[in-house]
């Protein structure tokens, strides 16, 4: 196991649509496989989900002939305010790195407020914003 740090991201972004599609976007296999791709133009992730507090979920992203196993365990489901899981994947190999989704109704739609904790350094953060920031756009895109 890889020592995470107190390393952090925040991202957010507005999207158009009621809070409670977006919220339950999350917990839903289908729509996790169409907006959880590590870039663009990669094809539809592979998703299982155990959608309640203490259930585990694996998104499967492709990125060209490689397989990267995404998995965690839901801490946090209150809907449609805020969701909380564990995140252990290749580029953050920790038991105690955590993301807290939250989302908050706005003019214009949701906002969508995504908080990632304890990264082993900063290349795995810096890797990851990224990712979030991409995978928020694919859920703006779906929704």
């Amino acid at each position: 196991m890889t020592t995470a740090t107190e390393l952090s991201l925040q991202t957010s972004r507005v999207i158009n649509a009621p809070r409670d599609r977006l919220f339950d976007a999350w917990l839903d296999p289908k729509m996790l496989a169409t907006f959880m791709t590590p870039m663009p133009g990669m094809p539809a992730s592979d998703v299982t989900a155990d959608a309640r507090v203490g259930g585990r979920f694996l998104i499967v992203m492709h990125a060209g002939d490689q397989d990267l196993p995404h998995e965690g365990t839901y801490t946090t489901i209150d809907r449609p305010n805020r969701l909380v899981f564990t995140w252990e994947s290749p580029m953050s190999p920790n038991d105690d790195s955590t993301v807290t989704i939250d989302f908050e109704e706005v003019s214009g739609g949701t906002k969508v407020t995504l908080n990632h904790v304890r990264f082993p350094n900063e290349e795995s953060r810096d890797n990851h914003k990224g990712g979030w920031a991409h995978i928020l756009q694919c859920l703006e895109n779906t929704a």
